[in-house]
């Protein structure tokens, strides 16, 4: 869909994202075009900063804003990050096509804050921080679980621009199990299940699509006479038991509050096993 605006400006330094009114930031611009949008009057070009689109900071990693999901999918990680497939399989689940990913930006499908954005599922997997400039010129740091905190909301003030996501490198070093399930064979995501088994045998389990906001919980392995690292059916149920569960068109609370159970308990197996 075509946008009529009486401007369009290519930032090339941090007081470029001063908006005007009306004005609104472009990266990838998928969702941006896809519906009318009759408030905006000029667009802001993040891409034109330059920024890489993934790189390694430290022993962890630094995803762009401006990367896009085709980018990061296509990294070639180093050969201990043995929760890499989380990334192809979360980049799936989107059910965009290979165009569409080509221009879909990691920050903007988290700005949109959608439960099925599968970026923000990722993220939050993998215990990642928002890096965002503050329109002082300062910045501040924010764990991804914590950024988005409904549909459609994230913590994210006027003036403030997300630039990166770090991911730590514990994170890409952990076993993971991911589930997924859609009301239709190819349908938008209504449960996103992840479980995480980090090398001190911590689990931590991650839901994303099935309630309004990420759902992340630190799981202890078991205490019992025999020695294990999976965490108890009791403890996975604790943790669904109090989660409000998300209803549209793509799940019912109910149907999304039992597919999720099922999927819980199968990835907190898996990583465990």
């Amino acid at each position: 869909m075509d946008l009529a605006v009486g401007s369009l400006r290519a930032a090339r330094t941090r007081k470029d994202l001063c908006l005007a009114p009306g004005e609104r930031l472009l990266a990838g611009g998928t969702w941006l075009f896809s519906e009318p949008q009759p408030d905006v009057t000029g667009l802001v070009d993040l891409t034109t900063l330059g920024w890489e689109p993934v790189e390694r900071v430290g022993d962890g990693l630094r995803v762009a804003a401006t990367c896009t999901v085709e980018q990061l999918a296509a990294h070639v990680p180093d050969p201990a990050w043995t929760a890499w497939p989380l990334v192809g399989a979360c980049a799936d689940a989107l059910l965009m096509s290979f165009k569409v990913q080509g221009q879909a930006t990691v920050g903007g499908n988290v700005a949109l804050a959608l439960p099925a954005g599968a970026m923000t599922s990722l993220l939050v997997a993998l215990d990642a921080v928002a890096v965002v400039w503050t329109p002082d010129g300062g910045e501040r740091r924010e764990p991804v679980v914590d950024l988005v905190v409904g549909p459609g909301r994230t913590t994210l003030a006027p003036g403030e621009v997300l630039r990166a996501f770090d991911v730590p490198a514990h994170a890409l070093r952990a076993r993971v199990a991911v589930r997924q399930q859609s009301l239709t064979a190819v349908g938008r995501s209504a449960s996103l299940v992840v479980a995480r088994r980090d090398a001190d045998g911590a689990v931590t389990l991650t839901v994303t699509a099935a309630t309004p906001r990420p759902v992340q919980a630190r799981l202890a392995s078991a205490t019992t006479s025999v020695p294990t690292s999976v965490p108890t059916s009791v403890q996975v149920d604790a943790v669904l038991a109090g989660l409000e569960w998300y209803d549209d068109p793509h799940g019912a609370p109910d149907w999304r509050r039992a597919v999720t159970t099922l999927l819980a308990h199968e990835v907190v197996t898996e990583v465990g096993a």
